[in-house]
C-alpha cells in the first residue's frame, strides 16, 4: 500500500493522531478510539449487507463488531485518487483469543452462541440473495473434496518411485477416505430432511484471530465471509482449531458443545451435523489437495510432518468422534 492512504484518511471527519501498518492494512488511532484502513475489492452491496446486520447486532447486545465509518459524503466506500477503493472500519486493539488457554476458549465458544442467537434475530431479505451471501452447502464440498482424494490416491498409486509424503498417504488413505464418505452421505441425507427452515446468518470464518477478549468481553471482528447457511459450522471450525491444540481433548471438546448449549439449544439435528463436520478429515484433505496442486514433485518436510501429525492425532480424534456420536 503507497501514500495512498493519506488522500483517503482525508474524506473522513477527524484526525488521525497516529498511523501505523498492521494486519496488511494502517492502523489509525483517533481520539475517540482506533480505525483500520484497508483496501477493497468486493462489491458496494455485498458491503451494505455486511454494515446492515453488523448495526443490527449492536441493536442486539453483540456491541464491539467491525463496522464501518462512513466518510464526510456518506459512503462506506472511499476511492483514492488512483481509483483504489478503501474502507474505513472501526477497530480494536484487544488480543486475540489464545487456544491454549482452556478458559479462553470456553469464553470465545460462548460468545459464538450469543452471536448466533442475535443472527436469528435478523430476519433474511430478499435483496442479500447474492451468491456469497447463499454459498453451497458443506455437503456439495465434501462431495468434491472426495474426488479430489480419489484422483491424489490414483495418481499416487501409478508412480513408481514414491516419496516420504507419497508413502504416508499409500499407509493411512483408506481410514481417512472412509469417514469422508460417511460424513458426506449422512450429511446430504440429514441436509435433505432439514431443507431450508435451519438456514441462519453465520460468520463464516471464525477462529481466534477474529474474536478478541478482554475480560469477559469479546470483539467479534472481519465478517467480510458471513453468509446464510448452518451455525454449526461456525461452532465447528472454532471448536477444530482448540481441539487440534489440545490434542483432541474429548473433554474440552464436549465442555464446549455444553457451553454453547447453555447459551443457544443445539437440535439432535445440530448435533447430527456437528458430528458429520468433524467426521470428514478436513485437515486431511487440504494436505493431499496442496500437494497435487503444487506440482507433485516436491514438498516441504513441513508438509510431511503435517501428514504425520493427523496420523498420530487420529486415535484420539476418533475416541472424541465416539464421544460425540
Amino acid at each position: 500500500m503507497n501514500d495512498n492512504y493519506l488522500s483517503v484518511l482525508q474524506k473522513y471527519d477527524g484526525e488521525a493522531t497516529e498511523v501505523r501498518r498492521g494486519r496488511g492494512a494502517w492502523i489509525c488511532t483517533y481520539p475517540e478510539g482506533f480505525r483500520l484502513l484497508k483496501e477493497y475489492r468486493g462489491s458496494v452491496r455485498r458491503l451494505e449487507f455486511e454494515e446492515t446486520v453488523l448495526c443490527e447486532l449492536r441493536r442486539r447486545g453483540i456491541a464491539m463488531v467491525d463496522c464501518c465509518v462512513r466518510n464526510q459524503e456518506g459512503g462506506l466506500l472511499t476511492s483514492a485518487d488512483d481509483g483504489t477503493h478503501f474502507i474505513l472500519k472501526e477497530w480494536y486493539q484487544e488480543k486475540e483469543c489464545m487456544l491454549g488457554d482452556s478458559r479462553e476458549v470456553m469464553l470465545a465458544v460462548s460468545w459464538i452462541a450469543l452471536l448466533h442467537r442475535a443472527f436469528r434475530e435478523i430476519g433474511w431479505r430478499d435483496e442479500w440473495s447474492l451468491a456469497s451471501m447463499n454459498p453451497p452447502e458443506p455437503g456439495e464440498d465434501m462431495r468434491r473434496h472426495n474426488r479430489e482424494l480419489k484422483r491424489v490416491r490414483a495418481y499416487i498409486r501409478d508412480k513408481r518411485k514414491k516419496s516420504e509424503f507419497e508413502l504416508c498417504v499409500i499407509r493411512n488413505f483408506s481410514s481417512f477416505y472412509e469417514q469422508a464418505v460417511q460424513a458426506q452421505t449422512e450429511w446430504e441425507q440429514l441436509e435433505k430432511r432439514q431443507g431450508q427452515d435451519a438456514l441462519f446468518l453465520c460468520h463464516g470464518d471464525l477462529d481466534q484471530h477474529h474474536i478478541l477478549l478482554k475480560d469477559s468481553d469479546a470483539c467479534l471482528i472481519d465478517f467480510n465471509q458471513m453468509h446464510r447457511g448452518r451455525q454449526v459450522t461456525d461452532l465447528y471450525h472454532f471448536m477444530r482449531k482448540a481441539l487440534e491444540k489440545h490434542n483432541w481433548n474429548e473433554r474440552l471438546g464436549l465442555s464446549m458443545i455444553e457451553q454453547y448449549d447453555r447459551e443457544l439449544t443445539l437440535t439432535e439435528a445440530d448435533r447430527r451435523m456437528l458430528y458429520y463436520l468433524f467426521l470428514y478429515p478436513e485437515k486431511y484433505w487440504k494436505q493431499l489437495n496442496y500437494y497435487y496442486n503444487a506440482g507433485k514433485s516436491w514438498l516441504p518436510a513441513r508438509n510431511v510432518e503435517k501428514l504425520k501429525r493427523l496420523e498420530a492425532q487420529q486415535e484420539n480424534r476418533n475416541r472424541f468422534l465416539a464421544k460425540i456420536r
